[in-house]
């Protein structure tokens, strides 16, 4: 990676080449059979469709999916890769990004802890910058609102957010080029209730 590449926040963990050629086709096969929904934040639906499997962002009654079979074996190396338990990772979601498709700013819903996250198919660029609650935005009091690390997440590479990466900072994907697939397995933060599950 080049030095820019390296520059990423306290507590990011980046492995370069995570999954083989032949396990990528058989994510990218099994995820042809997954039902995918419109992703809805804030009244706007997003370019991206999504599928939630485990422990969803919600408290509601509906249940989501169980975490499928064909994840279970890239959870748990997705798990040791963060130094944690595979059970610990209790909500996994599969992001269809299709050419042209953002994910805005932002810093992961609060009853979730570590992210580990797989890019598939085509690559993608991570940016950082410091988090400022909406109390500092509105008072304007918060650090500047500019991007500060950056970090291009290979084809079939695997990344963890944890410590100040996860909570001091948020991220954004500018509009990708090419079709992409992610998948992210998040544990459930300390003292969180447990929402919606299977």
């Amino acid at each position: 990676m080049s030095l820019f590449d390296a520059d990423v926040p306290e507590g990011f963990v980046y492995r370069g080449d995570f999954v083989s050629p032949d396990e990528e086709t058989a994510l990218v096969e099994a995820i042809g059979r997954v039902e995918f929904s419109d992703f809805e934040m804030r009244g706007v639906v997003a370019r991206r469709r999504v599928a939630f499997f485990g422990m969803s962002y919600d408290a509601g009654d509906g249940v989501s999916p169980a975490i499928p079979d064909f994840l279970m074996p890239l959870r748990a190396r997705a798990a040791s890769l963060a130094g944690k338990d595979a059970d610990a990772f209790a909500m996994a979601l599969i992001n269809e990004y299709p050419p042209g498709a953002p994910i805005g700013w932002h810093r992961d819903a609060p009853q979730y802890d570590i992210v580990a996250g797989i890019s598939l198919l085509s690559s993608c660029r991570m940016k950082f910058r410091p988090y400022v609650s909406p109390a500092e935005a509105a008072a304007g009091t918060g650090p500047r609102r500019t991007a500060t690390h950056g970090i291009t997440l290979e084809r079939r590479s695997a990344y963890v957010l944890a410590g100040p990466a996860r909570t001091a900072y948020e991220h954004h994907i500018p509009a990708v080029t090419a079709l992409r697939y992610s998948i992210t397995f998040r544990t459930l933060r300390e003292g969180r209730s447990r929402g919606r599950g299977a």
